[in-house]
Parts: C-alpha cells; structure tokens; sequence
C-alpha cells in the first residue's frame, strides 16, 4: 500500500507540471507577431546605442580640441 502514495504525488506532480506547460503556451502567442515585437525593441536598443556612442564621440573632438 506504499506504493498508493507514491502513485498519488506521482500524479499531483505531472498534474503541475502539465499546468504550467499550459500556461507558457499561451503566453507564447502568435510566434511571427512576438518575433515582429522582439525585432522592434531590439531596433529601438540599438539606435539608442548608435545614439549614445554618436555623443561620446562628439564629446571626444570637443575635447581634443582644447
């Protein structure tokens, strides 16, 4: 009759398990949608870059040329 118990956590476990992969499933979405926001922050991030690394070059002549 041990094993009854063992069956049951067995059970409760991949009942879990079961739910949570329900959850990142529909958190995933439509792929093409989530690779479309995913390239926009990411275009977004790297002109922010370009952006920052433009001022600190500016800044670099400025002070070269004291």
């Amino acid at each position: 009759m041990a094993r009854g118990n063992q069956r049951e956590l067995a059970r409760q476990k991949n009942l879990k398990k079961q739910q949570e992969n329900v959850k990142n499933q529909k958190k995933a979405g439509d792929p093409k949608k989530r690779m479309e926001s995913d390239a926009d922050i990411l275009r977004a991030k790297q002109a922010a870059a370009d952006a920052r690394k433009a001022k600190e070059e500016l800044e670099k002549m400025k002070n070269k040329k004291r």
